[in-house]
């Protein structure tokens, strides 16, 4: 895969718009890429009629488009989408095919909730937040045994994240909270704390720590992050920098939780 340089077919004229990521792609190559490195951002919106007509028209593709058709509207399995569309260019090496072959399993023995989860997850990696924030809410407000508690926390602190990037920081504190109150992690804790000074003063942040009646542990941890980063030129604690004096906590969150 790594090795292509040139296309090995045409290239289009008219792009073909991806519309879960609202990017436009050229060229067969370019679709391989997306299919491959979106797994779960393969569903109807992508597999539809203008995509066909594309690949027919623009590509010169119709075989390839033939063989998509009868997947239009209808559930199908992952290996009927991707397959076709990687063999046209034989785009992945045998090892990467093996490793294809072992996400699509996971992916298959995974829950219609996890699935989802890893949807919206996939979207905020796009930089997609508005569409994730949609998916997760989604996901909140399901009923259902695979939506644990654990699960929801990390749910709350990704939908926190995306508001935070979209600078909705009232409401990114909202789902802060909600992510701690699930499982009173102290991560979660952390979190929530540092977006809470982010955009309230000392005296509200002492009074808010006060009222959480925070670990002195973790008030030692939180105001040493938030002097590093008060160290740093020409920094200061104000709406709209909060994920970069997030950023590297949520990596260290998501790395614990597998978020």
């Amino acid at each position: 895969m790594s090795g292509y340089i040139l296309c090995q077919v045409k290239k289009a004229e008219k792009p073909f718009y991806i519309e879960n990521i609202s990017t436009n792609i050229y060229s067969i190559e370019e679709l391989c890429y997306y299919l491959y490195n979106n797994l779960y951002l393969v569903d109807s919106s992508l597999i539809s009629n203008q995509l066909c007509t594309w690949l027919e028209e623009e590509l010169d593709l119709p075989k390839l488009a033939a063989k998509l058709k009868p997947f239009i509207g209808k559930e199908a399995g992952l290996e009927e989408i991707l397959y076709p569309v990687f063999k046209e260019i034989n785009y992945l090496a045998y090892e990467e095919l093996r490793t294809l072959n072992g996400r699509i399993e996971r992916r298959n023995s995974e829950s219609e909730e996890i699935r989802e989860k890893q949807k919206g997850d996939a979207l905020m990696e796009n930089r997609m937040y508005v569409n994730a924030i949609r998916v997760y809410q989604k996901l909140l407000e399901k009923e259902s045994k695979d939506v644990s508690g654990e699960m929801r926390e990390r749910i709350f602190h990704n939908q926190g994240c995306a508001y935070s990037y979209l600078f909705q920081m009232d409401k990114a504190l909202d789902c802060f909270f909600m992510a701690w109150r699930e499982n009173r992690s102290e991560k979660a804790l952390k979190v929530y704390l540092l977006a809470y000074r982010s955009v309230h003063s000392q005296e509200e942040f002492e009074k808010r720590l006060e009222e959480l009646k925070v670990e002195e542990t973790v008030k030692e941890e939180v105001a040493g992050r938030l002097e590093k980063f008060l160290s740093l030129p020409e920094q200061k604690i104000a709406s709209g920098e909060t994920d970069r004096i997030l950023e590297n906590l949520t990596r260290e969150y998501h790395r614990s939780t597998g978020s």
